[in-house]
């Protein structure tokens, strides 16, 4: 069951609730304006094995990261192979079809930024591998970023973030954020509210709420973060 803390942060789980099935595609809508969103939204897309519908893209920006399985997107019909930790940007109008040639099932993370976009065209591919974007320090972790402007998307920033055992001073953004955690142990601590996180959790920051990601573990907690409006990661003010 979803947790709210301080603020409306609220924490969930990537199969919370039952999801929208349309045929080989199933859809859990775990944040947008039904949870108290007011520019963003986070689903989990898993693609069964076989072709998908297509999915079209409204106004906004869409942001999507491969979590698990490889397989053959089409966006608008031209064709990319796709595999875990690569980012993937959908220009509004866009279309996007899975082909997965299984056995297993393919999972990914959207957001999506309802607002309409004022991205620009670029003759960068749509599609960009983790392990190719250079690792930023910022204090005793670092980040790196997927899609931004650089990749064409004007209004959203998508990163993956490491973070250390330990817990960093409490602070705030002046975005609305969602997080998703990909590894590792932790709590989330909105003001004096805090929640258990791991693998899976799907968490919503609101603008300017004081909040901290803890890893409680011995390893690296590792998290995917998209924000609106788009910005650095390490960009924070600390309360």
């Amino acid at each position: 069951m979803a947790v709210v803390l301080e603020g409306g942060c609220r924490v969930s789980t990537m199969h919370e609730g039952v999801p929208r099935v349309f045929g080989s595609l199933k859809v859990w809508n775990q944040i947008g304006p039904e949870s108290g969103a007011e520019a963003i939204a986070l689903r989990i897309l898993e693609f069964e094995p076989g072709k998908s519908p297509d999915l079209q893209n409204r106004e906004g920006d869409e942001v999507i990261y491969a979590l698990k399985g490889d397989c053959t997107i089409f966006i608008d019909d031209v064709a990319y192979e796709v595999g875990p930790e690569t980012g993937i940007y959908l220009r509004p109008g866009q279309t996007l079809s899975v082909n997965n040639a299984g056995p297993d099932v393919v999972g990914f993370v959207s957001a999506q930024c309802p607002e309409e976009s004022t991205s620009k065209p670029s003759e960068q591919p749509p599609t960009v591998k983790l392990s190719d974007r250079r690792a930023l320090p910022t204090a005793d972790r670092w980040y790196r970023v997927l899609v931004d402007d650089e990749i064409g998307s004007e209004q959203v920033t998508q990163f993956v973030g490491s973070i250390p055992p330990g817990r960093a001073p409490d602070h705030f953004h002046e975005y609305e954020e969602v997080l998703f955690i990909l590894r590792g142990e932790g709590r989330m601590w909105a003001g004096e509210t805090n929640t258990p996180i791991g693998p899976g959790s799907c968490i919503y920051l609101p603008k300017r709420q004081v909040h901290c990601v803890e890893n409680t573990g011995e390893g690296e907690l590792r998290l995917l973060g998209v924000f609106y409006p788009a910005g650095s990661p390490a960009v924070r003010y600390e309360a």
